[in-house]
């Protein structure tokens, strides 16, 4: 079932695994058990320590067919999946395996101790499509915390074999958890991020351990392309490095394919993410996950040092600051968007798409990526609507022509949107005004996918650096911000063009200006004292 390129890897893969490990399968008559069967058959025959059980039941995935549990031979450690975890979720497969089969996490001890300690039961279900680039983080922090700690079950379920349940149970976008049945979380989450929500005391626990902490030279913020970076630059010149990160590759995870990186033909998103988190902590980097920056104060007469505050309450302080905040999906800013996020407003194709299936969706936006969308979903719903506000398309020409070619999509041009309508669980239908003529129109539908570009993450800013009629921190050419010592890089920064090749760049180049600026100033501190001391000698030897 696998190609043998991949089969290849994952026979390597197996080689790590120590522990006898069952996989206990539950199928039935269709196609999709039969595949399953096919590749639970194949992982088996790679390795003299896993064993196959076909004749198993679902338990542990409530009944589910296909569904297989991974379990160490002998106890209670296990995952479960709903599904056939190709894909995206392949990952989320082969990590299951070896951490089942006693290979250790990478996991900082002091997060696993967290787990283990956390009290009560937790059963949950994760919502998921092979094609959503968010999903594994959740499903694989939700898979490791039920092979740390006996009172935490989770099972990943792929929406796409089990539509009636998803559709029973509200899920129009992925990840979507369930936590003993009920909804529990939406959308990417890092597994600090969820021992956080299950441990209300922890955040208060670690915002006093961080606010103790001693002053770093460079303090970065954001884990995107100019941050991890800015944060490598940094820490190669044997200085105390900080990085505030959210999620590391930032934006970067959202995207499919990326064929313009020098040197790399082609990558995905995630796992450029994951090779971005792997070359940072190949060096001495205090990395301080799943945390934002909800504000800052540049350096003062207070010690010299700029303090940033974080959503727990926690204040670093350092004497420079690189910001890498990135970007984020710009919204349309009408009635119901808000109301239904999630609930068919999203802004992910490549995750959601699957969960419209034979569904009317409507796409917002005629750019390279609306239309790249509407291209994507046409294969998978029952119709797509395109709505551009200006009077033409602005996507590239060949993506048009692949437009005109698809039976099931319409353009809708000079098109305003000015409503998201529903019935209190999901979309129903948009509302719309055409700009040339005046008339409105009501389309129904059950998806909005908004496709209009990106806004800079940088609200959090506002009066602490010079900030650009479009929210961009304003910089010159050495990454330099309005204020002294606090340097920028990447997507939140008026450099015109936002690529991954060009933050790179912007993150060394802030990395290094912030170095300089740590010489300078410390040179600058050192004359100074130097010549009080001086003059103080001078003062005691006339005394």
């Amino acid at each position: 079932m696998l190609d043998p390129a991949l089969a290849s890897q994952l026979a390597a893969y197996l080689g790590r695994v120590t522990l006898p490990v069952e996989l206990i399968a539950a199928l039935d008559d269709g196609a999709p058990s039969a595949q399953l069967r096919d590749l639970l058959s194949e992982i088996a025959d790679m390795s003299p320590m896993i064993s196959l059980n076909l004749t198993g039941d679902a338990t542990t995935a409530l009944d589910r067919r296909p569904s297989f549990r991974i379990r160490r031979a002998g106890t209670d450690v296990e995952v479960a999946f709903a599904g056939i975890p190709l894909g995206h979720e392949f990952s989320s497969l082969v990590l299951a395996l070896l951490q089942v089969g006693g290979h250790p996490s990478t996991v900082d001890e002091r997060l696993l101790d967290r787990i283990r300690g956390l009290e009560g039961e937790h059963r949950f279900e994760t919502f998921l499509s092979l094609s959503c680039q968010n999903c594994p983080d959740v499903v694989q922090a939700l898979n490791l915390m039920s092979i740390v700690n006996p009172r935490i079950t989770h099972v990943a379920v792929d929406g796409a074999i089990f539509p009636e349940e998803a559709e029973r149970r509200t899920v129009l976008a992925v990840p979507a958890v369930f936590r003993n049945g009920e909804p529990f979380a939406q959308g990417r989450m890092t597994l600090e991020e969820i021992v956080d929500k299950l441990d209300e005391t922890a955040a208060d626990r670690e915002a006093e351990t961080l606010s103790a902490a001693e002053p770093f030279d460079v303090l970065v913020i954001g884990g995107g392309p100019a941050g991890a970076t800015a944060a490598i630059y940094a820490a190669r010149k044997g200085i105390r490095t900080g990085l505030v990160v959210e999620r590391f590759g930032g934006q970067v995870l959202d995207t499919m394919s990326i064929e313009n990186f020098i040197s790399v033909p082609r990558t995905e998103g995630p796992q450029f993410g994951a090779a971005l988190e792997n070359h940072v902590r190949e060096y001495d980097v205090q990395v301080i996950r799943g945390r934002r920056a909800l504000g800052v104060r540049a350096a003062d007469v207070e010690g010299g040092l700029a303090r940033v505050t974080l959503d727990n309450g926690a204040t670093l302080s350092a004497r420079t600051l690189v910001l890498a905040t990135g970007a984020r999906w710009r919204q349309m800013g009408v009635p119901g968007e808000e109301e239904y996020h999630n609930k068919g407003v999203t802004y992910c194709p490549h995750c959601d798409g699957p969960l419209f299936k034979g569904k009317r969706v409507a796409v917002i936006g005629g750019g390279n990526s609306g239309i790249e969308a509407a291209i994507d979903l046409a294969g998978v719903v029952e119709h797509v609507t395109v709505l551009e506000f200006d009077s033409f398309l602005r996507a590239d020409e060949i993506l048009q022509q692949a437009l005109r070619n698809l039976p099931n999509v319409d353009v809708r041009l000079n098109a305003l949107t000015t409503r998201v309508d529903g019935d209190g669980d999901r979309v129903t239908g948009l509302q719309w005004t055409n700009r040339e003529t005046g008339t409105e129109e009501r389309i129904p539908l059950e998806g909005v996918f908004v496709q209009i570009g990106l806004l800079p993450s940088t609200d959090w800013l506002a009066g602490a650096v010079e900030l650009s009629p479009r929210g961009e921190i304003v910089i010159d050419s050495r990454g330099a911000t309005s204020a002294p010592g606090i340097f920028a890089a990447g997507d939140c920064t008026t450099v015109p063009f936002k690529q991954i090749v060009i933050a790179v760049g912007a993150g060394a180049t802030a990395a290094l200006s912030a170095f300089d600026h740590l010489v300078r100033t410390r040179s600058a501190v050192e004359a100074v004292a130097a010549a009080e001391a001086i003059a103080a000698d001078a003062a005691a030897s006339t005394a």
